[in-house]
């Protein structure tokens, strides 16, 4: 193949390849696409996170603190803090501080934990108690009001001659009802000069009661009341059924933001959404679970080998093997170990006494040297063998081959007798 004709052919190939690609790029369409990777480390640890953040934008000091200890050091004048933690640890001693706290002039907003027990004239939620505020279940209040209406006689109808009620169109009242009939399950708050209210999606299954009339401001839904603010000394307080509405999935629902910067503006905000430290084992079990676990498998292998046999395990014995030799064997070891060494011992030495008075009338009569004596003539054996054999057993454990040694003396003696 000649030179032209491989640089034509290659110039073709590149040309058709050329062609190729323009008609594959004008097929080619592009297209956006957006991957979700979720919310942040940050924003996972920190629920309210979104709520900091939008505070800040707002041009407000925003801080956050870890326990109960902040309100030490913290001014009350010019500060709001908002207690959204839980409270089950709370002491009646830090809720008379963080009272007084507020009533020297700073603003409290805390939420609701726990419902009213009519039973024991109390919630158990400290700060609930102190300040007369009960805490109900929606439902239970519809029961309540059902019972009621079921209760009420109905009414005589009016006369033609006497005086028919003149209803009076009240155009706000109007206004306000038709919103609630709008909206039933939305918590409202009205305010001055404005046409409409503001819309929160507070948590419709509790409702705040104000026992002691002290709320001069409040919002409610179409069936119960979700914000309660007081005057407490110099300062405010407070209550909400829940705090869901700021935690980062729903701060950016319907008016909540607006609602967190209405009761924080014009002051420094402190967050506390823990106010209770966790305890050593929590946190082990939060940052080192492996290392718990592995520790927990170590303690449960080192328990299992303490408590294995040493050795091998012992067959039991053939039936024809059992003679009378191991009978007596068995029976002189269930002897030793419940009775003890002083038992046998003494046991020798009276069967040797015994002998002795067959072979030697009086013998039992006789000191206890001239005993000796007896037994030595009897038996041929030294005096001093006689004693060391017949001597009182001591109180403390003899030694295996002192043992030994002593119940063969005393076997000896009897044999000998």
């Amino acid at each position: 193949m000649s030179r032209r004709l491989q640089f034509a052919l290659g110039a073709g190939l590149l040309l058709l390849f050329g062609v190729l690609g323009i008609f594959l790029l004008g097929k080619l369409t592009p297209y956006p696409e957006t991957l979700e990777h979720g919310p942040s480390p940050e924003a996972q640890a920190n629920p309210y996170l979104a709520a900091e953040t939008f505070l800040r934008k707002q041009g407000l000091q925003v801080q956050r603190a870890d326990g109960l200890s902040i309100i030490n050091d913290l001014p009350s004048v010019g500060q709001t803090l908002l207690l959204l933690g839980d409270r089950n640890r709370m002491t009646p001693k830090q809720a008379e501080r963080l009272l007084a706290w507020a009533g020297n002039g700073g603003h409290l907003l805390f939420v609701a934990e726990r419902l009213w027990d009519e039973k024991q004239g109390k919630s158990g939620d400290l700060l609930l108690d102190s300040l007369g505020i009960q805490q109900y279940q929606a439902e239970q209040l519809d029961d309540e009001e059902h019972d009621a209406a079921e209760k009420q006689e109905p009414t005589d109808s009016p006369r033609d001659d006497e005086p028919q009620p003149v209803a009076i169109a009240d155009d706000e009242a109007q206004a306000a009802t038709d919103e609630k009939s709008r909206y039933p399950e939305l918590t409202q708050l009205y305010l001055e000069n404005e046409d409409a209210p503001a819309y929160f999606n507070f948590d419709t299954d509790f409702h705040l009661y104000d026992a002691e009339n002290r709320a001069h401001a409040w919002a409610n839904s179409d069936a119960a009341t979700h914000l309660l603010q007081l005057y407490h000394g110099e300062g405010l307080v407070s209550v909400v059924s829940d705090s869901w509405i700021w935690q980062n999935q729903s701060i950016g629902e319907y008016d909540n933001a607006w609602l967190l910067w209405y009761m924080t503006q014009d002051s420094q905000v402190t967050l506390l959404y823990r106010a209770d430290r966790d305890d050593l084992l929590s946190l082990l079990f939060e940052h080192f679970p492996q290392a718990l676990v592995a520790l927990g498998l170590l303690l449960t292998f080192g328990l299992w080998h303490l408590g294995m046999r040493q050795g091998p395990l012992l067959l039991p014995a053939s039936r024809h093997r059992r003679q009378l030799q191991e009978h007596l064997r068995g029976s002189a070891d269930f002897l030793l170990r419940h009775n003890g060494q002083q038992s046998l011992l003494q046991g020798l030495q009276q069967d040797i006494k015994r002998r002795a008075r067959h072979r030697h009338p009086g013998f039992e009569r006789l000191a206890v040297a001239e005993q000796w004596q007896v037994l030595s003539r009897l038996t041929r054996q030294p005096s001093s063998v006689i004693s060391q054999a017949m001597r009182p057993s001591p109180k403390q454990r003899l030694g295996a081959v002192e043992f030994t040694r002593q119940v063969a003396n005393l076997q000896a003696l009897r044999n000998a007798l």
